[in-house]
């Protein structure tokens, strides 16, 4: 089990008509590893497609599919779209894409097919729109082909208007319990399922759930079958999922570059192929991964200072709720510092100080120390005697919040995430004031924007200069966007790389990762599970309940219950200690106890 507490329940988370090339009937079908035996959910065996390899097949939006959806579903075209696919192996394979403006399907009558037992190349000279009532110029050229057992394709599509998404419909797939990006398997039942890729392929509030890596697999009686994107940068990806009898229409789909308006794109290789269990498809799957972005094992990691690795217990020092209310100020969090001195060697803690800056949010992006927690002199003397005592400080940044109401926001307004349909994206999610209503007054900033990541790390390296700290922690860092102001991928990568070229002995951690930040981030907040965990550590969430009651801290959860058998303690999570504004007071023999249980698990006598 890994820690099951996520930020914002982030976590929440979902008739042939001819060939267009001479192709003999046997020329392209998948090896038999790739056939489609009866499912774990009960379906029928999928059935191969009845026409030659190669075959151009008229189907449209609703073919195939329970029509109107027998369990949840998703927004859809209320009336059949073309959707015409060619046959290779089992499957079929179609194609749409989506300007600023709408959606176009391939024109049938445009469309050729050549190729051998190995390979299909599609090319399709002509669009349509309105659902085939009308037409529009364009090319699209999709290469299918074998690699061992599996199946790749990539995508070359060329509009008069700039491309923003490019969706490729698989038919045919399985149906059986399905699992995303690494997850466990679930049953679907007849639903509809949307995820997305990453922080639900940038839209946290959207109907999507969100996964970490693009890798979809689907459980059948005797292997799994999977699809994953072999992109070697951080663009949205996300999979549809819609059932029929037998199989699913499966759309494995590809957002582009919203700060490009490019009218030709080519779309990252995507794979699927079936692999003898799930370990075996992640691992091919992760194995692109380490390579695309840097992926090292923990212990061989270079980027991290070397105490980082010698830390057995974080605790949360919980600081200021929006409100105002204080959970603890400077002074109280040193006096509950020097009582855990005596439990456990200072320099294998990680204090991570929570709205230290003052109110929880609001006082974002100004960091700076608080009056009203105590002023500079009680923050230095937090730092400076905490640091003697052996403990390594970590305060708390907002990757991507801003305060709208500030003073200091007309400054930084140009570092506001836009969408990559234009519009703007707020923190808007919470209701910090219970007034039973998302308060909109938070930006949602992209660090690929110079104007907001020049700040931040000025922020950042000020904090560290002036007083010294071990670390900083980076809130919602996994919360990527595709931003039309600049790669916010790109531009975290370069924040994080400033700051360790300037402070290497400095460590970054952060809140909840993608795959592609393990590459440079070692440390996070949320559990990481199996396949993760290779590459980095992580500790609990800060909104995990504290002692008692069972208190969030400073976080909008509220309270939850804390679990008195095992302290809140879980495997292949380092050991976390959340304090509120009576643990210390009221419950410091649980304190206690999971200090010991911490030092127990970590061989410290």
């Amino acid at each position: 089990m890994t820690d099951p507490v996520s930020r914002r329940d982030w976590l929440k988370t979902m008739g042939a008509v001819g060939v267009g090339a001479l192709v003999t009937p046997d020329a392209v079908r998948l090896p038999a590893a790739l056939a489609s035996p009866a499912d774990t959910a009960g379906h029928a065996a999928t059935p191969a497609p009845a026409e030659a390899p190669g075959t151009i097949v008229d189907l449209t939006s609703t073919s195939e599919i329970f029509i109107p959806p027998r369990g949840r579903g998703f927004m859809k075209f209320s009336y059949d779209f073309p959707e015409p696919s060619v046959t290779f192996g089992d499957l079929r394979f179609g194609f749409l894409v989506f300007t600023d403006e709408n959606t176009y399907g391939l024109d049938r009558s445009k469309m050729s097919v050549s190729g051998d037992d190995n390979a299909l190349t599609l090319t399709c000279s002509g669009f349509v729109w309105a659902g085939g009532q009308e037409k529009a110029p364009g090319t699209l050229t999709a290469k299918l082909r074998r690699n061992g057992a599996n199946v790749e394709w990539d995508t070359v599509v060329e509009m008069e208007r700039p491309v923003k998404t490019v969706t490729t419909i698989i038919r045919g797939v399985p149906r059986g319990k399905v699992a995303f990006g690494g997850s466990n398997f679930m049953d679907p039942h007849d639903n509809e399922m949307l995820v997305g890729y990453p922080f639900a392929a940038g839209d946290l509030n959207g109907p999507s759930g969100s996964i970490n890596t693009p890798l979809l697999m689907i459980q059948a009686p005797s292997d799994v079958f999977f699809v994953s994107s072999l992109d070697h940068r951080v663009r949205p990806k996300r999979f549809y999922l819609a059932p029929g009898e037998s199989s699913y229409r499966v759309e494995a789909i590809h957002e582009h570059d919203a700060w490009r308006n490019d009218r030709r794109v080519t779309v990252p290789t995507w794979r699927l192929g079936r692999a003898a269990t799930a370990e075996a498809a992640e691992k091919l799957h992760v194995q692109h991964v380490e390579q695309a972005y840097g992926l090292k094992p923990y212990e061989s990691r270079t980027d991290m200072p070397s105490w980082l690795r010698d830390i057995a217990l974080a605790t949360t020092l919980h600081g200021m709720h929006y409100t105002g209310y204080m959970f603890n100020d400077y002074p109280k969090m040193l006096e509950t510092l020097r009582w855990m001195r005596t439990q456990i060697p200072g320099e294998r803690v990680l204090v991570f100080i929570s709205a230290w800056d003052g109110r929880y949010y609001w006082e974002y992006p100004e960091y700076r120390v608080s009056d009203r927690m105590g002023g500079e002199k009680a923050f230095h003397q937090l730092v400076d005697e905490g640091r003697k005592m052996g403990f390594r400080i970590m305060p708390m940044f907002g990757t991507n919040s801003a305060n709208t109401k500030l003073p200091s926001w007309p400054k930084l307004a140009g570092g506001l995430t836009r969408k990559i349909d234009g519009n703007p994206y707020y923190l808007d999610w919470v209701d910090w004031n219970n007034d039973r209503h998302g308060d909109g007054w938070g930006a949602y900033m992209n660090l690929g924007a110079d104007v907001w990541r020049n700040h931040l790390e000025g922020r950042i390296d000020d904090v560290i200069r002036r007083y010294g700290v071990d670390a900083y922690f980076l809130d919602i860092v996994g919360g990527h966007v595709n931003s039309t102001n600049g790669d916010m991928h790109e531009g975290t990568k370069k924040l994080v790389e400033s700051l360790r070229a300037k402070h290497p002995q400095v460590a970054c951690v952060g809140e909840m990762p993608y795959d592609a930040l393990f590459g440079f981030i070692p440390m996070f907040q949320v559990g990481l599970g199996p396949v993760w965990g290779k590459y980095a550590r992580n500790f609990s969430h800060l909104s995990t309940p504290a002692p008692g009651r069972g208190s969030s801290g400073v976080h909008e959860s509220g309270f939850g219950k804390f679990n008195e058998e095992t302290l809140g303690l879980y495997p292949n999570t380092i050991p976390t200690l959340q304090v509120v504004d009576d643990t210390f007071a009221k419950h410091r023999d649980v304190m206690a106890e999971i200090i010991r249980r911490a030092k127990q698990r970590a061989g410290i006598s």
